[in-house]
């Protein structure tokens, strides 16, 4: 988010409702929405719409087909979001897209779309940083005052507290996102991508009754997640794999199932979060935890972290996947917060970055 200065931040004092169109493209998944700030201070959804780029099993997605699909998608979503929300682009107060980080292509497709309707309808822009987005509307929606953050996403696990304007990195993976570890490995395993890898493999673990031994590698406040990718995956391709698919163990008569190795992965994996976030809760004494971003979604990881909460005398902060999953409306939540602290995004600074740290942001809207 950028701005030229900090005029008076009119988040105590609303003379008037205030509208924000947010516009996601920062994967592959498109999002549109309109939310409003009323005079008491709360929000309203006006409309979230959402349309994901599908790939077959054992495909990723390339950033040149995603950024098309964001292209062909905008002229269908955008509209029906705005009639959703019953408004015109003349009613909206500023145009909210997100600036970083993600994938290069699909975020300069959606960033040239706010810009066309900037100048079209001679509204400001905001630029908004993708991680703040989440924090952000997950705060809304859950009413969590002052949380530690796990914020764990196809491209970014990071565990962050709030301090002085700013939201502070605790600790971050040091190589791989969780989500781009699950992904991975869906591909490997060949599970569909319909509605997402993460999804289908949370599934498939319910399945699972063996727990395979994985590493398990936490660093201080951080975490590592390509090691165990790589050991899960050559359990995967094991030789002595069996006709039918499945892997013997290591004595050549137990035999490990795929449901066997989602559930193992999810439960290494999901401890290592659980670790990292209780450290950050007692260094700083809070008693709440939000999970935000796309894995947030899994119900697994919410049991998890509710349990290690509920022995702290705390609990968990977590919503459901129409905010979880990377959405409009979060960007344009945090997007009109900023907005009416003064911060706008000039049309000549308009552009996106692929890397844009959390605690690059001035909270400004934050005491």
């Amino acid at each position: 988010m950028a701005s030229s200065s900090r005029p008076h931040c009119l988040l105590n004092e609303p003379d008037r409702p205030y509208l924000a169109l947010g516009l996601e493209g920062s994967a592959n998944k498109l999002g549109a929405g309109v939310i409003r700030h009323e005079l008491d201070g709360s929000s309203t959804v006006l409309s979230n719409f959402r349309h994901t780029y599908i790939t077959p099993p054992g495909e990723g997605f390339q950033p040149k087909d995603t950024a098309l699909h964001h292209r062909e998608w905008a002229l269908k979503v955008i509209p029906d979001c705005m009639q959703k929300a019953g408004i015109s682009m003349h009613d909206l107060d500023c145009i909210c897209y997100t600036k970083g980080p993600g994938m290069g292509a699909p975020l300069q497709s959606v960033a040239l779309v706010a810009r066309t309707l900037s100048l079209l309808y001679g509204k400001p822009l905001v630029g908004v940083n993708h991680c703040v987005g989440h924090i952000e509307m997950g705060r809304e929606i859950t009413g969590a005052k002052n949380p530690i953050v796990l914020y764990v996403s196809g491209g970014n696990t990071q565990v962050i507290a709030y301090s002085r304007q700013c939201y502070r990195i605790f600790g971050e993976t040091l190589d791989i996102a969780v989500g781009n570890c699950l992904d991975r490995f869906a591909r490997v395993i060949n599970l569909s991508n319909d509605p997402s890898p993460g999804y289908n493999i949370e599934q498939e673990a319910k399945k699972g009754q063996r727990l395979v031994g994985l590493p398990y590698a936490t660093k201080g406040m951080d975490v590592s997640l390509s090691g165990i990718l790589t050991s899960i995956e050559a359990l995967t391709y094991d030789k002595r794999y069996r006709a039918d698919g499945l892997a013997r163990g290591p004595d050549d008569t137990d035999i490990i199932t795929p449901a066997d190795l989602c559930f193992s992965l999810q439960e290494t994996v999901f401890s290592m979060l659980v670790e990292i976030t209780e450290r950050a809760m007692a260094h700083v004494g809070s008693k709440e935890v939000l999970i935000v971003g796309g894995v947030g979604c899994n119900e697994r990881l919410q049991e998890m972290m509710g349990i290690m909460a509920e022995e702290r005398g705390g609990r968990v902060f977590a919503t459901d996947e129409r905010f979880c999953i990377d959405n409009g409306i979060m960007i344009a939540q945090a997007g009109l917060l900023a907005f009416r602290c003064g911060l706008t995004t000039p049309l000549a600074k308009s552009t996106c970055t692929q890397r844009f740290r959390t605690d690059q942001v001035p909270v400004l809207w934050r005491h």
